[in-house]
């Protein structure tokens, strides 16, 4: 099998340092809402500045630059014994060339390992046997402002009147953002994972955040929830950082989970503007990044 510790670096320098162009454009339609002269398109203006510099630069777009979340989709008979160990390679040396700023510390000993390295955890790296000949790796940097505001609910909720239904799911989504009131760095994007466990609701709320920001659901119920948490979110008038304005989410993704019939998880992962994922696809001798 061959090496692709400097494929990898190269995928964790993009993802750091070059925000995708969908996200990019999101903010750049999000400024043009925003009154002239306010507070939020002051924040979008230095935002989409802040994004200019980092990608001429190779710097990091946030000094938080996250908890590295690798998903690996690989074809039969590859290591992912090697395939971990080039990553972690990869991401120590990231960190050496400072697109990765120092994060993984020890949470009993408050001891930084100065690598980002880790346990098991630090970098989060999840794999997936797949058909096919073709190595597809996905990174995301998911920041620690963003992590906090993160929610989970357990429906019914009798406070909120939230049922275990889409209704329910949209008025603890509404709350959670409402509760984050900017925190996390907005306009973020959220992520939805209706059903599950505790573990893999959480888990599948992030894996949602993979998706391209234009899309639409292939569900219509989900998809018509999607487009209306937006626009909810957006009439809170919490805006950018927090400044206030018509910009507090650029978008909804939401997964639907299998579940037990006694639990109705539904977990929200909130991302940052700074939204960083990237993609490496090796076919062969070829590796491209999307």
């Amino acid at each position: 099998m061959r090496d692709l510790t400097d494929a990898f670096l190269e995928l964790v320098r993009r993802a750091a340092t070059d925000l995708p162009p969908d996200v990019e454009q999101a903010l750049r339609e999000a400024r043009e809402q925003e009154e002239p002269g306010s507070a939020a398109r002051s924040a979008l203006d230095t935002i989409l500045e802040n994004v200019r510099l980092a990608r001429e630069n190779s710097t990091p777009i946030c000094q938080d630059t996250g908890t590295p979340l690798f998903y690996v989709h690989h074809p039969e008979g590859w290591s992912t014994r090697a395939l971990r160990e080039q990553i972690r390679a990869a991401v120590a040396e990231a960190t050496r060339r400072t697109y990765l700023r120092p994060n993984a510390v020890d949470s009993i000993t408050g001891k930084n390992t100065g690598d980002n390295l880790g346990d098991e955890a630090f970098p989060t790296i999840h794999f997936e046997e797949v058909e096919g000949d073709e190595l597809i790796v996905d990174l995301m940097l998911k920041g620690g402002g963003c992590e906090n505001v993160g929610a989970q609910a357990s429906l019914p909720d009798t406070r909120l009147g939230a049922g275990r239904d889409l209704e329910g799911v949209r008025k603890v989504v509404l709350e959670a953002v409402f509760k984050a009131q900017g925190k996390g760095c907005a306009p973020g994007v959220l992520g939805v994972a209706v059903g599950g466990d505790r573990g893999s609701s959480f888990l599948g709320s992030k894996e949602v955040l993979l998706r391209p920001l234009q899309d639409s659901n292939p569900n219509p119920a989900l998809d018509e929830l999607e487009q209306r948490l937006t626009q909810q979110a957006n009439q809170l008038g919490i805006g950018p950082m927090g400044f206030g304005g018509k910009t507090t989410v650029l978008g909804t993704k939401i997964k639907g989970m299998h579940r037990l019939p006694a639990s109705y998880f539904v977990s929200i992962s909130y991302m940052c503007w700074a939204y960083r994922r990237r993609r490496m696809v090796v076919r062969g001798d070829e590796i491209a990044y999307s």
